[in-house]
């Protein structure tokens, strides 16, 4: 049996070069993703922007991310991560300089939409590591993967401000913003030539159907279209936040006619998971050795949801918070909350790492009961609270959150091999779904607010936590001659 820690330092190891030109990818994924951020000040003095304007780019940068994740997840099991991975890249890396040195704020708003996509990037390495690392070692690895490469978009914020100062001039930010661009471009096409999809000697099994994840019972078909509904109902969230009843940067007809195509798109989905699934909806039984639970990929789901997905709603409100709580200034609030994206370096590889050393449910259980402990907390403080507490208080919520993130891409490759691309793509995009669904809470509620509704979910999480199957033995796979596989998952 192998060991369940895992040396990043032993760059001997294929596995663990491998891990570390996949966090390298996903990062660079991550600052390309959110490089405009800290470069906002200048773009909306470039352009004239109002601050309308400004919100409405930030929307534009996360929309696409829900749909991306489902469908990279999709060719990802079809076609490999190393090619995968190699094209989002470069692509990511072409749409960044044009968006560089667009000229209006109309084609800044449509390239920062299409540069969505690439925050899809985190469910290919998913899988990618899940090929190369054992079930004893799975979950450490891809919380490195997960928190290293999460970075991506602290770095962007610390560095790109000085990169634009060392270019200098006006158009400094532009070619700070093309730089990053340009780095991930070449590092796609250096990914595409030093990165294989397995170990040698093994196999990269593949789903026998493209369009949708393959179950195993009627029930887990109905129940999986269910899961599909919360990610265009958030997509309908980000564009009612567009809409005239709101922003006020989409018109009536705009807006009508994008809900219109998410119903459209909706009915598709549906249609090509009947179709993939025709077989189960015949009442074909399935071998019990290809059967799984898909109550595991949705309680995944939810898991994510209340943590990445608060994660990232916290992460845009708490600079504020802080601001408004102790009257500090904007820099100060900022570097004070900084520290909740920053544990992310430990606290997912502990994460994964407890997940592998004292089993995937009891860890994810505990981890989730701590951050809704974490967020009760956070919802108790007031201006007569010590700063210096404030700040420990965050950072221990924090750490339960990202350490929960951990785990439960700790269970993901352990679910259906075949499928880890879909599954991953799913469960990430239930984080952007839960970032949109916490955030527009936040419209209606005190900070106060905020914080308890994001405890009540991770309670409710946590009893669905319970239900979910320990992974155990073997899942199966069949090869392309038709024997059977079996991969070991604990």
């Amino acid at each position: 049996m192998s060991s369940s820690t895992v040396n990043v330092l032993d760059i001997k190891e294929p596995k663990i070069r491998l891990l570390h030109l996949s966090w390298f990818a996903f990062f660079l994924t991550f600052v390309v993703w959110f490089n405009h951020a800290p470069m906002l000040a200048s773009i909306k003095e470039a352009f004239d922007l109002s601050t309308q304007q400004v919100k409405a780019l930030m929307i534009l940068n996360v929309a696409l991310t829900i749909p991306a994740r489902v469908v990279v997840g999709m060719l990802v099991d079809r076609f490999g991560p190393r090619i995968i991975f190699s094209c989002l890249l470069v692509t990511g890396g072409a749409i960044c300089c044009f968006f560089a040195f667009a000229n209006s704020y109309e084609m800044i708003a449509l390239l920062r939409f299409l540069m969505g996509f690439i925050g899809a990037g985190f469910v290919i390495g998913i899988r990618l590591v899940g090929e190369w690392f054992p079930a004893r070692q799975v979950g450490l690895a891809e919380g490195v993967y997960g928190g290293w490469g999460n970075f991506g978009s602290a770095a962007a914020a610390m560095s790109l401000p000085t990169l634009a100062l060392i270019y200098g001039g006006d158009d400094g930010w532009r070619y700070a913003i093309a730089t990053t661009g340009v780095i991930a471009a070449c590092y796609g096409v250096f990914f595409y030539w030093r990165a294989r999809n397995t170990p040698k000697g093994s196999t990269y099994f593949k789903p026998k159907r493209s369009g949708g994840l393959v179950v195993t019972s009627k029930g887990d078909l109905y129940f999986y279209i269910a899961m599909c509904i919360p990610m265009y109902l958030a997509l309908a969230v980000l564009t009612w936040k567009l809409s005239p009843a709101n922003l006020g940067l989409l018109t009536d007809l705009a807006a009508m006619a994008i809900y219109v195509v998410l119903a459209v798109l909706f009915v598709f989905q549906v249609s090509q998971i009947l179709r993939v699934n025709s077989d189960v909806l015949k009442g074909v039984p399935v071998p019990e050795v290809q059967r799984y639970e898909f109550k595991q990929v949705a309680i995944l789901n939810v898991s994510y949801l209340v943590t990445f997905g608060s994660e990232l709603a916290v992460v845009s409100m708490l600079p504020l918070f802080f601001m408004d709580t102790f009257d500090l200034s904007a820099v100060t609030a900022g570097m004070l909350a900084s520290g909740f994206a920053f544990m992310n370096l430990v606290a997912r590889p502990t994460g994964g790492f407890f997940s592998d050393k004292f089993g995937r449910r009891k860890s994810l259980s505990i981890l989730v009961a701590g951050l809704a402990v974490g967020y009760l907390l956070l919802s108790q403080i007031t201006s007569e609270w010590p700063i210096w507490l404030a700040v420990v208080a965050t950072m221990c919520c924090s750490f339960f959150v990202q350490a929960g993130e951990g785990a439960v891409f700790a269970i993901v490759p352990l679910v259906k091999r075949s499928m880890t691309g879909q599954i991953a793509g799913m469960t990430g995009a239930y984080g952007n779904v839960g970032a949109v669904s916490f955030l527009t809470a936040l419209s209606f509620v005190s900070d106060s607010g905020f914080f308890m509704i994001i405890a009540a979910c991770a309670g409710v999480v946590f009893i669905a936590v319970q239900f979910m199957t320990e992974p155990r033995g073997h899942i199966a796979e069949y090869n392309d001659d038709g024997s059977v596989a079996l991969i070991e998952v604990s």
